[in-house]
């Protein structure tokens, strides 16, 4: 029977493993250590990053991007260098070799020489790709003009036990990259920067909310009722109380418990979780930003929703001004211009009139109610076929599922979601543009059913609709906030109707917490909240 068809590439792999365990059993057989932790010039070599080593040089670069050697050597006086990093590329001429080191902060080549290294320059055949090693020498330029450091001394600090994948560079298998993130990232520089990208949003996050006098706090992660949004939880258990909790899908209703106590403006980036898919857009463990603002709206979040995120992207281009010019290129949109504000029954108007089905038309220019009343009425399977031939548009609504989902619903709050869904929500791109065409809008979808918010203010001019928004953000929900429901009785009457759904079969509902009714007894103020996936903020 023939071997299975990867065993000779295991085969392969383990004998690069073995060969690389008796380099590092020969380094220990002469006293010295493959994994060491003594790094310290012993030269006299100043211990620099890469970035600071190439900062040293500017002067030396010539408009081509070369370096003359006499300029490099003008420029740094024959300062000793000292670096630590990465082994990426190595390649050997006679008695020269070039390895190209890489740090934190970027990448140089080291033009090792038999000459200046001696008998040690026989030890270089120790180092394999993905070693971390340390080296000390002056700065030059070799004959290609490429800026590199000649060492007098080179060694290595941690052997690298298992070899590179084949393609490390770059590397494109998405289910290596993603379960083994730590290759990715020596096989694609660029997704350091995503790394770093995400800890610098986070950080004018966070600075915008505490200049405008919010307090961070932190909140349960295990609670033991379901509440905060209508999700799917994760479920543990409390040996040392014998207790099921479920992990949070939001801090929600302990933030607002704070606003009760007197602290007015609270926020919380934290982890939540969500038992529900998963794909490289959606991550059932993910990192959540609510903040609670007393005596705002949700009209006053619009605002401040998009000046915080100008602000983030303008910190962001600060401090990484290459990547962030080469990502703002790239966006299908622009944050430079005001979001459209548009209420969900207008959206859906307007989506059903741009998809010309001629039975539509006229209740269209009712509004959402007459389009609502017409589908009603109508019979989805003997018109399914008709109405999916009347435009390009058309043809690209999921009509089976919209069918689906609108006999799902039990009022027509639900189904105004339902025909939003479907017929508005995958079409924002293309129907919200830029003054000049060129790139989409963000959308603020405001003024839901109330029937699908059950944390959120009912609107005083019409009750039927609460005082919320979505942002979307070419065709993505980047958040989701409202006017908060501070009437416990209201507050009461929805949980009661979570509770039902639940009874009938429903997953994604909330339990009934008292508690919280109690806290809302003593008294909310008006409060606007406000929730955001810190995740998708980073993807945007």
């Amino acid at each position: 029977m023939s071997a299975p068809a990867d065993h000779g590439v295991s085969s392969a792999e383990e004998a690069l493993i073995a060969a690389r365990r008796a380099k590092a059993e020969k380094i220990r057989s002469r006293g010295e250590n493959p994994f060491a932790n003594d790094v310290v010039p012993r030269s006299g070599g100043l211990t620099i990053d890469i970035s600071e080593l190439r900062a040293t040089a500017a002067s030396a670069r010539g408009e081509d991007g070369k370096y003359a050697e006499d300029r490099v050597k003008a420029a740094v006086s024959g300062a000793s260098f000292h670096l630590r990093g990465r082994v990426i590329a190595f390649r050997s001429t006679g008695g020269l070799s070039f390895l190209r080191l890489r740090d934190r902060t970027g990448e140089v080549q080291l033009l090792v020489s038999e000459a200046s290294l001696g008998e040690a320059y026989a030890r270089l055949e120790e180092i394999d790709l993905g070693d971390i090693v340390e080296a000390e020498g002056t700065l030059t330029a070799s004959k290609r003009g490429e800026l590199s450091i000649e060492p007098s001394r080179i060694r290595l600090l941690t052997k690298a036990l298992r070899p590179p994948p084949e393609k490390w560079h770059g590397l494109t298998d998405v289910e290596t990259r993603y379960r083994q993130r730590y290759v990715d990232l020596v096989a694609n520089p660029p997704v350091a920067d995503v790394f770093r990208a995400r800890s610098h949003i986070v950080r004018a996050t966070r600075q915008a909310l505490d200049q405008e006098g919010f307090l961070e706090v932190e909140t349960p992660t295990m609670h033991t009722l379901i509440g905060g949004a209508a999700a799917k939880p994760f479920l543990t258990h409390h040996n040392a109380l014998d207790m099921d909790l479920f992990m949070r899908i939001a801090p929600e209703l302990y933030l607002k418990r704070l606003l009760v106590g007197g602290l007015d403006r609270v926020y919380e980036i934290g982890r939540c979780y969500r038992n529900e898919g998963i794909s490289t857009r959606h991550n059932p463990e993910f990192t959540m930003l609510e903040y609670y603002w007393a005596y705002a709206t949700y009209e006053d979040l619009m605002s401040f929703t998009e000046r915080m995120l100008r602000r983030i992207d303008a910190e962001l281009a600060r401090a990484m001004p290459e990547a962030h010019a080469r990502w703002a290129a790239e966006r299908p949109f622009t944050i430079d211009e005001p979001f459209a504000r548009v209420p969900m029954s207008d959206a859906v108007a307007a989506a059903a009139l741009a998809t010309k089905i001629p039975a539509w038309e006229g209740p269209a220019r009712e509004g959402g109610a007459g389009l609502l009343a017409l589908l009603g009425k109508e019979d989805f399977g003997g018109h399914m076929k008709e109405w999916s031939k009347s435009s390009p548009r058309a043809k690209a609504i999921d009509w089976g599922n919209f069918r689906k989902g609108w006999h799902k619903c039990d009022n027509d709050g639900e189904r105004l979601f339902a025909a939003y869904e479907y017929l508005a929500e995958p079409f924002l791109p293309e129907d919200y543009r830029s003054a000049d065409g060129k790139r989409s809008l963000p959308v603020f979808v405001k003024d839901y059913p109330f029937e699908t918010s059950p944390l959120a203010r009912r609107n005083d001019d019409r009750p039927e609709l609460v005082d919320r928004f979505e942002l979307f953000v070419h065709g993505r929900e980047l958040c989701n906030a409202f006017s908060e429901l501070n009437d416990p009785d209201d507050q009461a009457e929805r949980f009661r109707e979570q509770v039902r759904k639940k009874a009938a079969g429903a997953e994604e509902t909330m339990d009934f917490d008292e508690d919280y009714i109690r806290a809302l007894e003593q008294g909310m103020p008006p409060t606007a909240g406000f929730g955001m996936v810190v995740d998708r903020l980073c993807m945007m």
